[in-house]
C-alpha cells in the first residue's frame, strides 16, 4: 500500500502493518513520518527500539536474529533498519523477503531510505514491502507549492504571515522546509497574536546576533565593508560552504544590475521590485546600493562570482573565500584590490 506522508495518521489509526517503508529525499518531511509511527507505535505497546544501520559491513543475516531475539525488557520492539542510499543485492533481498513472509506480530519492521530509482521500485523486495506493508513516498514541496505550504505550518503553530511575509520566507529558506520549520517557529516566538509581515521578518534577521548569509547581503548593500569582514569570517569558520555564499552575494548582484537596467529604460521601481522580490525595508536599501555601485562595479563582482564558480567546482585554482570577500566589499562601496 502507498501512501502521501499526510495520510499515514489516518492508517495507522485503523490496522498496523508489519512494515513500514519511508523513502524520499526531503528530510523534514521524513523524519516527521517516522516520528508520528514511532509515537503511535508505543502507545500500541512497542516501547522497545533497535536500530540497525545498513553500510558496506552490515550483516542481512543479523535481521533475522533480531526478529527472533527474545527481549527482556518489552514484548513488543520496532526494528529501525536504516537503508540510506546502499542498494539491495540478490542476498539481502532474499533475507528481507524471508522475514517478510513470516513477520512477528511483536515486532513492527520500519525501513528509512533515500529517494528509491525505478530499478528499485520494481525489485522483488520492494514488491513484497507494497504487498505486505506500507510504503510512505516522500516528495519535495515544489517552488509553486512553497507558499501553501509555509501558509498551512504558520497556521498549525497559530501563526498569521501576509503574503508578502510569505513569499519573502520562500525566497529566504530556497526549498530547504527544515530551515522553514526552524524560521516559523522562531516568528511564533517573536509575533505571538499579531500578522507578521516582511518588514517584521526583516527586522527579526537584523536583530539576530546570528552571524548568516542573510545578514552578510543585508550588511554589503547597507555599506558596512567591516561587518562584511566579520561575518565572512564567522561564517568560514563555522564551516558555511562557499556555493551557499556566492548563491547570496550573486543574487543580490543580479537585483541591482535589474534595478540599474529598469532605471536606465524609466520602468518603475516597484515593479522591478516585486520582480526581484525585494520586499519591505530592504527596498530602500537596494535603491541606495544601486546609486552607489556603477556598472563596472557590477560586471566586475559577477565576473568574481564566476570565478569562485569554477573554483569550487574544481575547474579554476584560487582562494574562494578572498575572492567572496572581495565581492562583498564591492557590494559595500570598499572594493578590494586583488
Amino acid at each position: 500500500m502507498k501512501l502521501r506522508p499526510e495520510q499515514l495518521s489516518g492508517q495507522i489509526g485503523k490496522d498496523l502493518a508489519p512494515v513500514y517503508l519511508v523513502t524520499g529525499d526531503e528530510p523534514l518531511l521524513s523524519e516527521e513520518s517516522c516520528d508520528l509511527l514511532r509515537s503511535h507505535l508505543q502507545q500500541q505497546g512497542f516501547s522497545e527500539r533497535e536500530v540497525l544501520h545498513v553500510d558496506g559491513s552490515f550483516s542481512w543475516e543479523y535481521l533475522l536474529e533480531c526478529a527472533n531475539a527474545l527481549s527482556l525488557f518489552a514484548e513488543k520492539k520496532i526494528i529501525e533498519l536504516r537503508l540510506g542510499s546502499s542498494k539491495l543485492n540478490k542476498r539481502s533481498s532474499e533475507i528481507l523477503q524471508q522475514y517478510l513472509s513470516n513477520p512477528s506480530p511483536d515486532n513492527i519492521l520500519l525501513i528509512i531510505a533515500d529517494k528509491l530509482d525505478g530499478g528499485a521500485k520494481k525489485s522483488a523486495w520492494f514488491k513484497a514491502v507494497d504487498k505486505s506493508g506500507v510504503i510512505v513516498e516522500i516528495w519535495p514541496v515544489e517552488t509553486a507549492q512553497l507558499p501553501n505550504w509555509i501558509r498551512q505550518r504558520a497556521a498549525q503553530i497559530e501563526l498569521q504571515l501576509n503574503e508578502e511575509a510569505i513569499q519573502l520566507l520562500c525566497d529566504r529558506i530556497e526549498g530547504n522546509l527544515l530551515a522553514a520549520k526552524q524560521e516559523l517557529s522562531k516568528l511564533s516566538l517573536l509575533f505571538p497574536h499579531q500578522v507578521v509581515t516582511a518588514d517584521d521578518i526583516v527586522d527579526a534577521v537584523s536583530d539576530s546576533s546570528r552571524y548568516d548569509i542573510y545578514g552578510l547581503a543585508d550588511a554589503a548593500l547597507q555599506g558596512q565593508p567591516a561587518r562584511c569582514c566579520k561575518i565572512l569570517q564567522v561564517l568560514r569558520q563555522d564551516g558555511t560552504e562557499p556555493p551557499v555564499v556566492l548563491w547570496a552575494l550573486s543574487k543580490e548582484l543580479r537585483s541591482l544590475a535589474a534595478i540599474q537596467q529598469a532605471q536606465n529604460s524609466s520602468q518603475s521601481f516597484d515593479a522591478v521590485c516585486q520582480r526581484e522580490r525585494i520586499w519591505g525595508k530592504r527596498k530602500p536599501l537596494a535603491r541606495q546600493a544601486a546609486q552607489r555601485l556603477s556598472g563596472k562595479q557590477l560586471n566586475q563582482a559577477l565576473q568574481h562570482c564566476a570565478e569562485v564558480d569554477k573554483i569550487v567546482k574544481g575547474m579554476a585554482t584560487g582562494d574562494s573565500w578572498l575572492l567572496l570577500t572581495s565581492i562583498a566589499l564591492i557590494l559595500s562601496g570598499r572594493p578590494l584590490a586583488l
